[in-house]
């Protein structure tokens, strides 16, 4: 077909022009676009075309529907004093119009059914409402049998859509589109017209009802897929119609076709498995700046993970708090028969766990990405790849966020903003499954069966669920921060040198640390993560609910200075908050309590030292540059003072952040340092003072009744100790095989820990050991280098080759004592401030270590 006979001229106010304050608009952002100033909607709700033909675009697929319209447009043509014209929003007769060449102005209307009956109080419909609202045919045959018999005769109202002539549709179909003949050109007028009246029906529906249409004709349709096949085709050696066909099915595969209904009705199935266990608490405080953020931009949310309902219950809140539905993203493996489709429709988007080899399958993905963020679709995942099985953040993967990141970094998108969000659990029912794992037990695989169970075990209440929404975070602002330098590149530019390449990685690694820092300033300290905290800090022993609330009131006022997020932990200064919270544990087999002597005594249960420690750590962030002060503080030489002391303070501060670098997420290093400055201040405040020698601060630290690095800090450097040790004695010669490492720290370490060398059986977790791999490696101690001379067997001889293998080994041998040393003193300032510690306790509350 020929193209259609419209002018091409540039219009009045194209896409992309300036909008108000001289912002660029992007181009497609605003559906449909908006008349010129000089042509204001008259109070038809209908615009005043001037001179041009003035076209309706009908969409309205019932007869009664059909009927309605006609009646509103019969009204609004006598106000306006002239005719209107009317065609349906696609097909042969829109067709037909577009080629007339008279440039019209094409406003499109629908028909929207209001709720019948006011809406629940609980945003999710339960399982029973979602089964009668199975499709939209359904609830408009309802609403217009309502109608038909007047019982209602208000329940509909007329929404129009943002006007745009034919020439300016035309001009930007021609820009984002690869199809130029006139069944494209009609079915891009039909598109945008359709997304234009879902705008306007959420005006009337709200946010919540924001979906995306046609998403896979419009990628595959559009310039940019065009020019990424041609690309990929050129790298590979291939067709273009061979790329182009898997990647149209490898798009099919990701795109969420996405439906209100399905939405209700899926949320309806799952509800269950956290409606029951959990009271939701949610500080919606900070979702006002977030709403006025979407409005202009995409938003990804990305939350802390403890547990598989994390996604429903944010959906839930982000539900009664009218935002749209996230775009949510769920490994390979949670495509559970008879679920996988329905989920699809409510916005699960299932991707691969890995295909950074697939080239064509990353282009798609982030293709769609960019598509989702210039639209202003949210987007969720969990950056920490799988839940935590320790209770504190996991290291993050931030591959998806790299494909986000191509949207600004290409310009697609001005802007993404970042939402760490914090999901809290007071108990888990899963805690258990999740320690077992750090001691070698096999993961359960994921199934109907396993659903089955895993919805039963919801249904006896875990106590309070706290969600949590920290500061944003602009991706763009964040990667210029980071020095990403694939801002500043011609975004067809796709070839990154290593450099480059390197420097990007590093501006991600520093935004998706950011994040993390963000979700551990918003999490809330809990009484259940105190009591853990105080009951793991005095070994095996047992104490009363006085000696408990004793050892917590200098923690409480700790995080009443420095005004920590808590939900309640005030509770803790009596023997029946401190009573509650260790009686929740109790209920989770955490703590076990002997009631046959003259008052109650409680402790951690025996076995149960990891589940323990999973509730402790969740709060653990809050305490952890405390407990770096505590270490560094005892290392400075005591006639130090002033400035000098100062810096050689945070030398040891950053060498025990670099220790503590794969367990904590921190700051840049002046913030840090900042961080660190107020915690001085806090233990000591006059340590600023002129002449003040460091000797005076240690004495002030050494009775402080608030000592926290052993709570904080041992099981870690105990872990740490442990693997540098068995490290140590690994042949050089052998490959570290993991699992065999692991096994035999775990071995050793139980040994230790029945001569008392270890504090607790927290320590002997595997995710810890994993940790402290990753450390080692990082510092060159795990792989045994190569020299150079001994890969080339032509370079010198055999004998030279050996003694350099050797003299290799060996330096290797030496570097790895050296980290198990290094570990070792840390662990010894750690045991220091723990014997102080009792001793002071002992004077004050009569807790005997």
């Amino acid at each position: 077909m020929e193209s259609p006979s419209v002018s091409a001229a540039s219009p009045s106010d194209p896409p992309g022009a300036a909008g108000p304050g001289g912002t660029p608009r992007p181009a497609g952002s605003a559906g449909i676009p908006q008349p010129p100033l000089s042509e204001p909607p008259n109070n038809t709700g209908l615009p005043d075309s001037g001179d041009r033909p003035l076209v309706v675009l009908v969409d309205a697929p019932s007869v009664l529907e059909r009927r309605l319209i006609e009646r509103w447009l019969a009204s609004a043509s006598s106000a306006n004093g002239r005719p209107l014209e009317t065609v349906p929003v696609e097909g042969e007769q829109l067709a037909a119009r577009l080629t007339r060449g008279d440039n019209a102005l094409l406003v499109p209307v629908r028909l929207v059914w209001e709720p019948a009956r006011p809406a629940p109080q609980k945003p999710l419909l339960r399982l029973i409402d979602a089964v009668t609202r199975r499709s939209k045919l359904r609830e408009r045959a309802r609403a217009a049998r309502a109608q038909q018999s007047r019982t209602d005769r208000t329940r509909h109202r007329i929404v129009v859509g943002r006007p745009a002539t034919a020439r300016e549709l035309l001009v930007r179909q021609r820009r984002e589109r690869t199809g130029t003949n006139t069944e494209d050109f009609v079915r891009f007028v039909s598109q945008q017209a359709k997304l234009a009246l879902d705008r306007a029906e959420r005006s009337v529906l709200g946010n919540r009802s924001k979906v995306p249409r046609e998403v896979s004709d419009q990628i595959v349709g559009g310039a940019h897929f065009a020019r990424e096949v041609r690309r990929l085709a050129d790298e590979t050696g291939r067709s273009e119609p061979d790329v182009a066909a898997e990647a149209e099915k490898d798009l099919q595969s990701l795109v969420a076709a996405m439906d209100p209904t399905a939405v209700d009705m899926f949320s309806g199935v799952l509800r269950p498995m956290h409606d029951h266990a959990w009271e939701v608490h949610a500080d919606t405080s900070g979702l006002e700046p977030l709403r006025q953020l979407n409005a202009e931009h995409a938003l990804v949310f990305l939350p802390s993970h403890r547990s598989y309902t994390d996604p429903f219950v944010l959906a839930e809140v982000l539900r009664e708090n009218d935002f749209p539905r996230n775009h949510v993203l769920g490994g390979n493996n949670l495509r559970i028969w008879g679920l996988e489709a329905l989920a699809r429709r409510s916005g699960i988007i299932f991707i691969r766990r890995s295909f950074g080899k697939d080239l064509v399958y990353k282009a798609v993905v982030r293709e769609y990405f960019s598509w989702l963020a210039a639209k202003r679709f949210n987007l969720e995942w969990y950056m920490e790849g799988g839940r935590s099985r320790t209770g504190k953040l996991r290291p993050p993967k931030y591959g998806l966020l790299s494909d986000v990141a191509h949207a600004v970094e290409t310009h697609r998108t001005s802007d993404v903003y970042l939402v760490p969000v914090s999901i809290m659990h007071d108990q888990l029912q899963e805690v258990h499954q999740m320690a077992a794992e750090q001691t070698g037990t096999a993961k359960t695989p994921e199934g109907v069966r396993w659903l089955a169970g895993y919805a039963r075990a919801q249904r006896r209440p875990n106590g309070a669920l706290h969600v949590s929404f920290g500061e944003p975070l602009s991706l763009r602002q964040a990667l210029s921060t980071a020095g990403d330098p694939a801002l500043e590149r011609d975004p067809d530019d796709v070839d990154d040198d290593a450099t480059d390449a390197a420097a990007r990685r590093l501006a991600l690694q520093k935004t998706a640390f950011e994040v993390f820092v963000r979700i551990n300033r918003a999490t809330p300290v809990t009484p259940i993560a105190l009591a853990a905290l105080a009951l793991l800090g005095v070994r095996d022993r047992a104490l009363t609910l006085s000696q408990v609330r004793r050892v917590l009131e200098p923690v409480l006022d700790y995080a009443e200075a420095r005004k920590l997020p808590h939900t309640g932990v005030e509770a803790l200064r009596t023997n029946g908050g401190v009573a509650e919270a260790l009686l929740a544990l109790r209920q989770e087999k955490v703590v076990t309590a002997y009631t046959e002597g003259t008052e109650p005594v409680f402790s951690v249960e025996s076995g149960h030292h990891i589940v323990a420690a999973f509730y402790r750590n969740a709060a653990i962030h809050h305490f952890v540059n405390r407990a770096i002060v505590e270490l560094s503080v005892l290392e400075v030489d005591d006639d130090e003072e002033g400035r000098e002391a100062l810096a050689a303070g945070f030398t040891h501060a950053l060498k025990l952040r670099d220790l503590l670098k794969y367990e904590f997420f921190f700051p840049d290093k002046d913030t840090f340092r900042n961080e660190l400055t107020a915690e001085l201040s806090l233990i000591d405040p006059d340590w600023t003072e002129r002449d003040r020698r460091v000797s005076r601060t240690k004495e002030i630290l050494l009775a402080s009744p608030f000592l926290c690095a052993h709570r904080v800090l041992r099981s870690f450097v105990d872990a740490q100790w442990l693997f540098a040790e068995r490290l140590a004695a690994w042949d050089v010669a052998r490959p570290v095989e993991e699992s065999e490492l692991f096994d035999d720290c775990s071995a050793v370490g139980q040994q230790l820990l029945l001569q008392g060398r270890l504090h607790g059986p927290e320590a002997l977790s595997r995710e810890l050991f994993a940790s402290a791999l990753r450390l080692a490696g990082n510092r060159g101690l795990v792989e045994v280098p190569t020299p150079a001379s001994a890969a080339d067997p032509d370079t010198g001889d055999a004998a030279e080759r050996s003694s350099t293998i050797e003299t290799a080994r060996a330096d290797l041998a030496a570097r790895r004592r050296a980290f198990a040393d290094e570990v070792r003193a840390v662990v010894g300032r750690v045991v220091r401030i723990d014997e102080t510690d009792a001793r002071n306790r002992q004077e004050s509350t009569g807790v005997r270590p």
